[in-house]
């Protein structure tokens, strides 16, 4: 019973012992990091190879550390260890496991921890797969990437300690915010930091480029699967955002242009532009110093977008921090990194020089035409985004800039540059002629007028840009399919010929010409929701019916109910086109038992030409419910739209070219033997 006893309390001392063990785990990946930055850089400047090969070692125990710290933080919120101030705050007993695990990152201290795990995750990824880089520029990268990662251990330790300890010990928590309390918001932050910091792996190896002073095609054969892997999650971490926001704030709406929305998108649209520029600098061995730049800009944008949501400047539900310590340290080190890179960049830029010559008309002229709109719309869209902090910062007083301003700027930029994505494939490398390209387009283009022309007529005339957006999709489609008709030479020949070089044609070809025709496939979804959307408002008791979209939506009344931490009010609607039944509609209220916060869970079924959207809200004096009714129309095309791009992306990243990285030169290999 003695031995029962002293191991009971053996296991309660350990487990009181989590936080510390996380919190010195924490300590020993600053001083890794520390090694890692120094003595790699060092070994590469002098040619040491011993200082060299210490990258590798320190970034997998670096990883090792911080993945011990997580699992630290995890197993508090896991057990409801209310000692730990981080948990007291974020999670309650009654919260259900997942939520739970996701209250992990779904604060501040806890999001920061895990932006250094992926961002250790991806140094251990060069460090474990990048064995045919050259060990210079494997050492600098490595190095780079620890000079970001400690600066993010100190803002940590010094400002956002995950494992502060409280004392007196609270009985429970206060619970996550409810509106985080959401299977879609749960993987959101995850999938997103995973872009986020996957951009870093691009600046890294600009950054050693720079220092080295050469970038050539192999340089962008390294980078490429990189910041394509980026791109991949962060697209996938948008939409996911984007997904949640429609179906949880039951506005009907599926973007807002937040600012902390704009966040997530600016990195985006310039790592879109890097995507493009690294492949004419890994064709033709040009562009080096814009795509360099294009690489310091894209992760300048996710660490501004991390100063937005954690410095205070912005309320929202994504924004954690309100301490103006934390934005004073994460604008510190805002300034450090970009300045100093944008610096490096003006020293060693110019020394960049680019061998290959092109014409304004030819492939690398288009992809340099799509690298200036992306650019552009980032621009706007950060201008957008920051000059109402900034006229409020110098005492002009409060404005603010919504979706007219956005649509009105973001959206004739898209134009030209869609209209041009169907024809840049067509261009030949270095000199081309434009009109024997458009002359294969046009099949493509009368498709496009026929279609513009039918839908001016279902919907009787307008609106004129829902008519254009739907123009620019079909374009975009055709012209890909065009482009791939004439990569196999369809109705050029046999077509057992033409089915073998379609067999032959490359993942990293077949990755760009579907996330393309994904791209046409959103642009549809974009356009009918944003167009055409039905929205009814309106007190409905029960047995009333309203008409929306040629659906007759027949009010049931409500219930009350109970969830795991919640309580529920929940409606019920009937809906009914041309006397059948089409499907029953759920919404659901809900309040949380702790903070006693309410949120609203909007019912939707999606058919082939849009979505039935259906909101319940509070009960009035007279019996009535406030309702939103909505029909979005194609907002289903959309989301898979950016799947499609999604897996494109992930074709591409599949090639093999991009597994085995650049070849080693055979004398350079053999004289590295001897």
């Amino acid at each position: 019973m003695e031995g029962q006893n002293g191991n009971q309390e053996k296991k309660r001392k350990v487990v009181l012992m989590i936080a510390e063990i996380g919190q010195f785990a924490l300590i020993l990946a600053l001083l890794a990091a520390f090694v890692q930055a120094t003595l790699p850089m060092v070994g590469a400047h002098q040619g040491n190879r011993a200082w060299m090969a210490t990258a590798r070692p320190a970034a997998l125990v670096q990883f090792g550390l911080v993945a011990v710290a997580f699992g630290c933080l995890t197993q508090a919120y896991v057990t409801s260890d209310f000692s730990v101030l981080n948990v007291v705050q974020n999670s309650h007993t009654a919260k259900p496991m997942l939520y739970k695990i996701s209250g992990v990152w779904g604060n501040h201290e806890g999001s920061l921890l895990l932006w250094v795990l992926i961002l250790a995750l991806f140094g251990s990824a060069v460090a474990l797969f990048g064995t045919n880089l050259p060990p210079g520029l494997r050492a600098r990268v490595l190095g780079v990437q620890a000079m970001i990662a400690a600066g993010f251990y100190l803002f940590m330790l010094l400002t956002s300690n995950p494992f502060e300890r409280i004392f007196p010990v609270p009985i429970n928590g206060r619970d996550l915010n409810p509106l985080l309390q959401d299977p879609g918001l749960a993987f959101h932050p995850p999938m997103l930091y995973l872009g986020y910091v996957g951009f870093s792996m691009a600046f890294s190896f600009a950054i050693a480029a720079l220092i080295e002073g050469r970038v050539d095609a192999a340089w962008a054969r390294w980078v490429r699967p990189w910041t394509l892997a980026a791109w991949c999650f962060l697209t996938a971490g948008i939409t996911l955002g984007s997904w949640w926001a429609y179906y949880e704030l039951g506005w009907g709406g599926w973007w807002f242009w937040d600012p902390v929305e704009n966040a997530s998108f600016m990195p985006w649209l310039a790592g879109t532009a890097l995507l493009h520029s690294s492949t004419v600098v890994e064709k033709r061995d040009t562009l080096k110093g814009w795509t360099i730049l294009l690489a310091i800009v894209t992760f300048s944008l996710s660490l501004l977008g991390t100063f937005l949501v954690r410095s205070g400047v912005l309320t929202s539900v994504h924004a954690f921090a309100t301490d103006p310590a934390r934005g004073v340290f994460i604008l510190g080190l805002l300034i450090i990194v970009i300045g100093g890179s944008l610096a490096l960049f003006a020293w060693r830029g110019p020394a960049l020089v680019s061998t290959g010559l092109f014409q304004p008309i030819s492939r690398e002229g288009a992809l340099l035409f799509n690298n200036l709109g992306m650019t552009t719309a980032a621009a706007a869209v950060l201008l957008g985004t920051l000059y109402p902090l900034l006229l409020d910062a110098i005492g002009g007083g409060k404005v603010s800039v919504g979706a007219p301003f956005f649509n009105a700027v973001f959206i004739p930029l898209m134009v030209p540059m869609i209209v041009a994505m169907a024809v840049g494939p067509l261009l030949s490398w270095k000199r081309a002629d434009l009109k024997p390209a458009l002359s294969r387009l046009w099949a493509a283009g009368g498709v496009t007028i026929v279609a513009m022309i039918a839908v001016w007529a279902v919907t009787t005339g307008g609106p004129f840009m829902g008519v254009v957006g739907a123009g620019l999709a079909v374009w975009l489609f055709m012209g890909t399919m065009s482009e791939l008709a004439g990569r196999i030479r369809l109705f050029q020949g046999p077509l057992s010929e033409s089915l073998r070089r379609l067999s032959h044609t490359p993942r990293a070809a077949w990755g760009m010409t579907v996330a393309h025709l994904g791209l046409a496939v959103t642009i549809a979804g974009m356009t009918g929701a944003g167009a055409w959307k039905v929205e009814s408002i309106q007190a409905m008791k029960p047995g009333d019916t309203v008409t929306v979209a040629g659906y007759d939506f027949a009010f049931d009344g409500a219930r009350s109910g109970t969830g795991p931490n919640y309580s529920i009010l929940s409606g019920t609607f009937r809906v009914i086109r041309d006397g059948q039944l089409v499907t029953m509609l759920f919404p659901e209220k809900r309040v949380y038992d702790v903070s006693q916060r309410p949120t609203t869970e909007a019912a939707i079924h999606t058919t082939f030409l849009g979505d039935l959207y259906a909101v319940i809200g509070d009960e009035d004096d007279d019996g009535s419910y406030v309702t939103r009714i909505y029909f979005n129309p194609l907002v289903g095309w959309m989301w898979a739209g950016v799947l499609i791009m999604v897996f494109g992306g992930v074709l591409s990243l599949s090639d093999r070219r991009h597994r085995v990285g650049a070849p080693k030169k055979r004398g350079a290999g053999l004289a590295q033997a001897a």
